[in-house]
């Protein structure tokens, strides 16, 4: 099953409509959906390596969009849902401190998130809820995801055939880390 999973995933790699799945995609997993972009993005760059840097373009601008979206759902929702929440339960106080630490560190929080497998919708929303800087926050967005995206475009683009065959032999390897990966970004979260 894993196989034919990856050869269909490899295969809408190749098709017309890909780069507006990996738009999608990528706009929407910055905001609220849970599965990166990557795995979309590593299988459209296997399958048509010339394109890979118009790819990881695609991926960073879409990106950083939804992240955009992101904040403002964090800044807009936060006020009518998550402070009145804060406020039941007395924590409204501790809050505002956390903000205030936060914005300090934001930059980094956003570029370190951005560019690892932690989920980054979490930051995108916490950013906006807390305030940080706009332009901080959309700056640090761009560094990180054009980082993450282009440097996996790169390795692809250069390395291409011996990783493709890395990964058709060890499939069920590679399938069980990058979910090890993805569940460790979350378990992650609830332990911050």
């Amino acid at each position: 099953m894993l196989r034919s999973l990856y050869n269909w995933t490899i295969r809408r790699g190749e098709s017309r409509h890909a780069l507006y799945a990996l738009a999608l995609i990528a706009f929407i997993e910055s905001s609220v959906f849970p599965i990166p972009p990557d795995v979309l993005l590593i299988p459209m760059v296997i399958a048509l390596p010339r394109r890979a840097f118009l790819i990881a373009g695609i991926a960073t601008i879409f990106s950083v969009l939804g992240g955009i979206l992101g904040y403002y759902i964090g800044a807009v929702l936060f006020d009518s849902i998550g402070q009145p929440v804060l406020e039941f339960y007395g924590k409204a106080t501790q809050f505002d401190s956390f903000s205030e630490a936060y914005n300090q560190y934001g930059a980094w929080a956003v570029l370190i998130a951005g560019v690892t497998p932690f989920p980054f919708k979490v930051i995108t929303i916490l950013s906006g809820s807390t305030g940080l800087n706009f332009g901080v926050f959309v700056f640090s967005s761009i560094i990180a995801r054009a980082l993450r995206f282009f440097i996996v475009a790169a390795l692809l683009w250069k390395f291409g055939d011996p990783i493709r065959t890395f990964i058709e032999k060890r499939l069920g390897l590679v399938f069980t880390v990058a979910m090890g990966l993805l569940l460790g970004g979350f378990m992650l979260i609830k332990y911050l």
